[in-house]
């Protein structure tokens, strides 16, 4: 059993998995409404102290919770019916009827003033896909602005505060998900990873997120960072409801150009609870140098389980590792450069409303984007200028190539890579901002994994100093199954599927 927490069969209704509260909803033991009403509660206690949410629909969710149980009681078995969920406030909702009046839907900023009151005239594939499974949408998750940050402290309207110790960051740059879920305030949450930005914060708050491999769900409707590496994927209280949730947002788009027409497993069947016969890589690479020692001890002892339970243990290496950070904040600025020029003052969201075309645009950017945005900005145009871009942008992808073919032959003699997520526990808020390389070397375990375009899961392995540590469990490219397969396993044995913030209990 975690410790933090009662066992899972005494939580509160609010801090319990999918896979707990289904069954009762399947038995006619508890309603959607009810849980509903138990996010919504915590959500009023503490909400606006953690400063979860951005926005938020609950007459909207009590309608679609009604709904759900009206539904349950004429038969409809769907895993995700009725239960609710928070989409990270990067995925556009559909607040615009079609003639382009207000419905009554949620807006999207994106985290950032220069999209503040936007409505959108269209949804996300992700919204879209869980309101087809029937999951009830409660609202959209506070984040770093425009996906930006490891820490949930570049958010235009204030930071996320760690349910763990609210002087703490809760790690970014979906920090809004990763606390929705830790604090009992949603069953499941989206987020986006483009460099750790789901595993890092499920590492920081103690519940378990997933990136999945590039291309496996759809960015439609994903306000866009980097596009070469931006990725959807879920939140969850246990591995078991992370695929439970996979399994409705995976799947091709026609609409996303980069979304991989590639069958989807059914991810909860893989969850078998066995690893004996399986080869796993440590890279001894990814214990970089600075990590806390509580840090590696669990991440250590979590690979200890695994063997014990019948898995092979190599040690393996990936030497390009080191040059991960360096190619990230080269290509993600570049990206990030040209995927925000559209925010201009005329086509998209906030204006300054100057004649002038250039001083709108310069007052517009100004007044519109934070300082970690617009330092981005800077980064990336002088990476692309004239003279510099094959010096810069060239090189680093030249450099993501070689990154990629390390992890594809390492993943050719294994099924499967264990590492630790951060390399520290969560931090106190404000520690880091005024030195940004600091705050980028948070990533140093995750980001790889994205420049690679691969699979990864973070699930809690234990605290150190009283606060949750991320482990983390990297696969083959498209083969998410046997990185939850994994994933289940170690939890499985390890207990800490219950771990729970004590400040999140009734």
């Amino acid at each position: 059993m975690g410790t933090g927490s009662a066992g899972a069969g005494t939580l509160p209704l609010a801090d319990r998995s999918i896979g707990e509260v289904a069954p009762l909803l399947d038995a006619g033991e508890l309603s959607s409404r009810e849980l509903v009403e138990a996010c919504l509660g915590r959500i009023e206690r503490d909400g606006t102290r953690l400063n979860t949410f951005l926005a938020l629909g609950a007459e909207r969710a009590l309608a679609a919770a009604d709904a759900a149980d009206a539904a349950r009681r004429a038969g409809d078995r769907r895993p995700l019916l009725g239960i609710p969920y928070a989409l990270k406030d990067i995925f556009v909702t559909r607040a615009l009827d079609d003639e382009g009046q207000p419905n009554g839907g949620l807006p999207t900023t994106a985290g950032s003033r220069i999209l503040a009151g936007y409505l959108s005239p269209y949804a996300s594939d992700a919204e879209e896909r869980l309101a087809a499974a029937g999951a009830v949408l409660l609202g959209k998750a506070n984040c770093d602005e425009f996906a930006m940050g490891s820490s949930n402290e570049n958010s235009a309207y204030g930071p996320v505060r760690n349910p763990w110790d609210e002087t703490l960051v809760p790690g970014g740059s979906s920090g809004g998900s990763s606390v929705a879920v830790a604090a009992g305030q949603a069953f499941f949450a989206t987020g986006t990873d483009t460099g750790g930005s789901i595993r890092q914060p499920a590492a920081l708050s103690g519940v378990v997120g997933m990136k999945p491999t590039y291309g496996r769900v759809s960015r439609y409707g994903m306000v866009a960072f980097a596009s070469s590496l931006d990725q959807c994927g879920p939140f969850g209280r246990s591995v078991r409801d992370v695929a439970l949730v996979l399994g409705a947002l995976a799947g091709h788009d026609p609409r996303d150009a980069t979304s991989v027409d590639e069958p989807v497993p059914d991810y909860v069947a893989a969850l078998d609870g066995e690893v004996r016969g399986l080869r796993l890589g440590v890279p001894r690479e990814f214990f970089v140098p600075g990590m806390e020692p509580g840090v590696e001890q669990a991440v250590r002892a979590a690979v200890d389980v695994l063997a014990s339970a019948g898995a092979d243990i190599v040690e393996v290496s990936l030497p390009s590792t080191d040059k991960g950070l360096a190619t990230y904040y080269i290509i993600t600025p570049a990206e990030a450069s040209a995927n925000l020029a559209r925010y201009d003052g005329i086509r998209y969201g906030h204006t300054a409303g100057v004649d002038d075309l250039i001083e709108n645009y310069r007052l517009t950017r100004g007044q519109g984007f934070g300082p970690e945005v617009k330092r981005r900005i800077i980064l990336g145009t002088y990476a692309l200028s004239a003279g510099y871009y094959d010096a810069y942008y060239l090189k680093a992808q030249q450099v993501r190539t070689l990154i990629k073919a390390e992890f594809d032959e390492v993943l050719g003699t294994v099924d499967a890579l264990l590492a630790p997520t951060s390399p520290s526990v969560a931090f106190k808020i404000g520690a880091k901002t005024e030195d940004p390389l600091l705050m980028y070397l948070n990533d140093a375990c995750t980001l790889p994994v994205n420049i690679a375009g691969l699979p990864g899961i973070s699930l809690p392995c234990g605290l150190s100093d009283g606060l949750p540590v991320g482990f983390q469990v990297i696969g083959r490219a498209f083969d998410e199954a046997t990185v939850l397969r994994v994933a289940d396993a170690y939890e499985r044995v390890a207990g800490f599927a219950d771990l729970r913030p004590p400040t999140a209990q009734d």
